[in-house]
């Protein structure tokens, strides 16, 4: 798994984006362009499946790429590292909503004695 981190400017018309620790290089006409083209780049470095990127903005003439490289899971990584383990502990987070739910269901059933109040 590779992590290609860049940080993106803007002079004018034209986007350039350096690698932070490494030497990848791209520049383009428009984010979207050169988005496309970091991807193209940090592929060809690593030859690991699955790709997922996030692109934030920090000013209007600059902003922070980064792409990850064999990547499992779905979503976007938005905020790095940090959002792929909110992403994890969410879903950890859920299960035990529905052992709860369960749980209150079986209580409701003690409950029942058999007859109701209007018979």
């Amino acid at each position: 798994m590779g992590v290609y981190t860049f940080v993106c400017r803007s002079s004018g018309e034209e986007w350039t984006a350096k690698q932070l620790k490494g030497d990848l290089e791209a520049s383009a006409a428009t984010p979207y362009e050169l988005q496309r083209r970091l991807v193209a780049a940090a592929s060809a470095a690593d030859s690991a499946a699955g790709v997922q990127s996030s692109f934030a903005m920090v000013t209007p003439s600059s902003a922070v790429f980064q792409v990850i490289i064999g990547a499992v899971g779905g979503g976007a990584a938005i905020g790095g590292a940090a959002a792929g383990g909110a992403a994890a502990g969410g879903a950890a987070a859920e299960a035990p909503k529905a052992e709860e739910k369960k749980e209150e269901e079986k209580e409701e059933s003690e409950d029942d004695l058999g007859f109701s109040l209007f018979d």
